[in-house]
């Protein structure tokens, strides 16, 4: 009787541990989503007519008037911000987490569009 009240304790706080690590773990792999959860925003040249939403490079854009938005795609800004352009008309500005584009990347943005 006394090895089965040693080991129960041991095996409670073993079976605990595990679940904590595999809780802090889940719950690491979530935070990657919060932080791109920013993504990319776009101002229209002309506003839409309707609020309008569109899969483009395999993310949801909503655009409302002349602001849309969308989740970071994995492609390279300039090749969402064309197919954005190509969707959903001329765009006037374009914004990634890490800033907005330069009049000379709006320009590539919209020519390829």
């Amino acid at each position: 009787m006394k090895i089965v009240s040693q080991t129960l304790p041991r095996t409670l706080l073993a079976a605990a541990l595990a679940f904590a690590g595999t809780f802090a773990g889940f719950s690491m792999t979530l935070a990657p989503a919060h932080a791109a959860s920013a993504g990319y925003t776009a101002k229209l040249a002309a506003p839409l007519a309707a609020p309008a939403s569109k899969v483009v490079n395999g993310v949801v854009w909503k655009c409302n008037a002349d602001s849309c938005a969308g989740a970071i795609d994995g492609a390279r800004p300039v090749n969402t911000c064309t197919k954005v352009a190509k969707t959903f008309g001329q765009v006037s500005q374009f914004a990634t987490p890490k800033g907005e584009f330069s009049a000379e990347d709006l320009q590539r943005c919209n020519a390829a569009a």
